[in-house]
């Protein structure tokens, strides 16, 4: 045999070696593809019905998703899904970012915007802070990874406290700033979470004044971002006409604007955040149409409620008892400084705005008659009753957004293990202690409107006197009391006139005769 038949004969042999393993490598491709496909049909089934059941017996269904991912992931270890951050970070969060900004009525939210502000923005950081203290300080976790912990769980998830809102027939307004508290402080939580990693990862100091000028650029120019594509699509939706295309149109904008801002490495969640508020106003004034408006509420409540129950049957997969028993002491840390932290920037910053309001408002107008009544009463933080704070300050229960978080640390963090399983733990117990006594919370203390403000008591009385002067003035003439003179002539003309006979009675004479 020649040497050409045999370089021929191997280059045959090669090709079919390498069609082989292409085909292996198909097969296995397909193979996971199905598994893949079997695995979701399995979430959503599981979703659907722990959280049916959840509603049989009054539980919220976030605590009953992950107490069923702990109970599953412990029977079954192939169970345990590895999720990588992409898929976290740019699948799930998008459609709860979205969903719920396009809720936000800004109307609603205009009077608070100021107290939204200082919850999201210097309470981020201040919840951050304090974590990473309690955690350096009392669980010996160095500065850098504490702060990761405490970006991570500075994002708020009141989903069952807004449930209960809706159950209870709270003020809208209440609903609507608790709801937009979290929504931008899950936007500034991230990019502190951004932010602290890259601290963490990076081998290059940087200075505090370059962290906050990153930090307030980095906001600003997401927040443009969310405005111009919320804008555009708020201009192109109306003019469709057809709401297939226009949801289409909506998940583009969803996902669309997530992407493009992190392409340019600036946050995702506060651009996605932006446009939601801006087509759920902007685009509902310029006309979208009644069936739109149904299609995409129905849509994106359907997308958030898979999100939402992804994220939680995965850290019910994640959490195992055992793991979070070797951090109990962190976890008890950490608990200490969510509560410590959201105390302060409820009743410290919240509360002082609310007082320095009704302080301005008292030195225009003058001494008020009564406590109740001392503000002017504009819808700002000033008309807040305590008992929202109260209310505002349970709310601020942790869930989503920071399970996906910690389930999104780079797989080289140091401590990523231990980090994951404090944020888990703190997750966890403000799901089972929070979670399951907002009802009596929001029952106690938000369920019923604020008292009338002071200008709308008197412009409700000079109504009420206005109404009763265009009455008529003629009472009934028997509601008046008679006259002397014309009662005694009354009396006088009774007089005069003689006695009428009376009839005799069946059985009776008349009178006069006696009856026999």
């Amino acid at each position: 045999m020649n040497p050409t038949s045999l370089l021929s004969i191997a280059t045959t042999a090669n090709s079919l070696t390498n069609a082989t393993a292409a085909t292996a490598t198909a097969a296995d491709t397909g193979e996971t593809t199905l598994e893949l496909i079997r695995l979701f049909v399995l979430l959503v089934g599981a979703a659907a019905l722990v959280t049916l059941l959840a509603r049989r017996i009054n539980l919220p269904y976030t605590v009953a998703l992950v107490a069923f991912g702990m109970v599953a992931g412990a029977l079954f270890s192939p169970l345990r899904v590895e999720i990588t951050p992409q898929l976290v970070l740019v699948v799930l969060l998008p459609a709860l970012i979205f969903e719920a900004s396009y809720q936000i009525d800004f109307g609603k939210l205009r009077p608070s915007l100021l107290g939204v502000s200082l919850l999201a923005g210097p309470g981020v950081l201040v919840s951050a802070g304090l974590v990473a203290l309690f955690l350096h300080l009392g669980a010996g976790l160095p500065a850098d990874q504490a702060f990761v912990v405490g970006a991570m769980l500075a994002a708020t998830d009141p989903a069952a406290v807004i449930a209960t809102f809706k159950r209870l027939a709270s003020p809208r307004r209440l609903s609507t700033l608790v709801e937009a508290e979290s929504l931008f402080n899950d936007g500034t939580g991230i990019v502190a979470f951004t932010i602290a990693v890259g601290l963490v990862t990076s081998t290059t100091a940087t200075s505090p004044l370059q962290t906050g000028v990153t930090f307030v650029s980095v906001v600003v120019v997401s927040a443009a971002i969310g405005a111009v594509t919320g804008w555009v699509a708020s201009r192109i939706l109306p003019n469709v006409g057809d709401h297939l295309i226009e949801i289409s149109l909506s998940v583009v904008l969803a996902y669309g604007t997530y992407l493009a801002a992190d392409a340019i490495h600036q946050s995702g969640v506060i651009a996605t955040s932006v446009a939601g508020i801006v087509l759920g106003n902007y685009g509902r004034r310029l006309g979208l149409s009644q069936r739109t408006e149904e299609a995409l509420d129905t849509v994106w409540e359907f997308v958030a409620f898979l999100a939402t129950a992804f994220v939680f049957l995965v850290v019910g997969f994640a959490i195992s008892l055992r793991s979070l028993a070797d951090v109990a002491v962190p976890i008890a840390w950490a608990v200490a400084a969510v509560f410590a932290g959201r105390a302060i920037i409820v009743y410290g910053f919240l509360g002082a705005l609310r007082l320095l309001r009704r302080r301005r408002s008292n030195d225009r107008r003058g001494t008020a008659d009564t406590p109740e009544l001392a503000d002017d009463r504009r819808g700002d933080e000033g008309d807040l009753p305590v008992g929202w704070l109260h209310v505002i300050y349970w709310s601020g229960l942790r869930g989503a957004v920071s399970t996906a978080l910690a389930l999104s640390l780079p797989a080289d963090l140091p401590n990523r293990a231990m980090l994951q399983g404090i944020t888990f733990g703190v997750v966890l117990f403000t799901l089972l202690v929070q979670t399951t006594t907002a009802e009596l919370v929001v029952d106690r203390w938000g369920s019923k409107p604020p008292r009338p403000s002071r200008s709308r008591s008197r412009s409700k009385a000079k109504a009420k006197a206005k109404s009763k002067a265009a009455e008529p003035a003629v009472e009934p003439a028997l509601e008046r009391e008679p006259e002397p003179a014309v009662e005694m002539a009354v009396e006088m003309a009774v007089e005069r006139q003689p006695e009428p006979a009376a009839e005799p009675a069946a059985g009776q004479a008349p009178s006069g005769q006696s009856s026999r």
